[in-house]
C-alpha cells in the first residue's frame, strides 16, 4: 500500500519546518489585525446605509468582513493582517489562491466564526496540526505558510 502526500507541492513540516514555525501565532496576531481593519471598513460603511446598518451591525460586519477576506485572499493569497504577519494561504500544490479558493475558504471562515464550536475546533485544529490548519484549511486542503519568496 502506497501513501501518497495529501500536499505534493508543499515542502513536509519534517525536512522543512521553518515553512510552518510560528505559523498559528501568526495567524492570531492576522487575525486581530483584520478584525480591526473589517470594523473599521464597516464603520465607513454605515453612512453608506444612512446609518441603519446599526439595527443590523453585526450582518454587516459579517459582509463586510467576508467580501474583505474574499478580495484580498484572491489578491495575493493573504489578507493584509496575513501580509504584515508574513504568511500567506497556499492550496495543495503549493499555488497561491484563485478567485474560486479564496471564496470557498472565506466561506468556511465565515461559517466557523458563526458557529461558535466551529471556531473552537478550528483554533484547536490550528494548535495540534502539523502544518497549523484550521477547519476550512481540512476540508479545502489548504494551508498557511510563512511567505515563500
Amino acid at each position: 500500500m502506497t501513501v501518497t502526500d495529501p500536499f505534493p507541492g508543499l515542502p513536509s513540516p519534517d525536512t522543512r519546518p521553518e515553512i510552518y514555525d510560528g505559523v498559528p501565532l501568526k495567524r492570531g496576531f492576522a487575525w486581530l489585525i483584520d478584525a480591526v481593519l473589517t470594523g473599521l471598513l464597516t464603520a465607513l460603511a454605515l453612512p453608506l446605509t444612512a446609518f441603519l446598518g446599526l439595527f443590523f451591525f453585526p450582518f454587516l460586519y459579517m459582509l463586510v468582513g467576508f467580501l474583505y477576506r474574499w478580495v484580498t485572499l484572491s489578491n495575493g493569497s493573504a489578507t493584509p493582517g496575513m501580509r504584515l504577519a508574513a504568511i500567506e494561504l497556499r492550496n495543495r500544490y503549493g499555488e497561491t489562491f484563485d478567485a474560486g479558493t479564496a471564496f470557498m475558504h472565506t466561506l468556511g471562515y465565515t461559517l466557523s466564526v458563526s458557529i461558535f464550536p466551529l471556531q473552537l475546533v478550528s483554533i484547536a485544529l490550528m494548535l495540534i496540526s502539523e502544518r497549523g490548519q484550521g477547519l476550512s484549511d481540512h476540508v479545502l486542503g489548504t494551508t498557511a505558510v510563512n511567505k515563500m519568496i
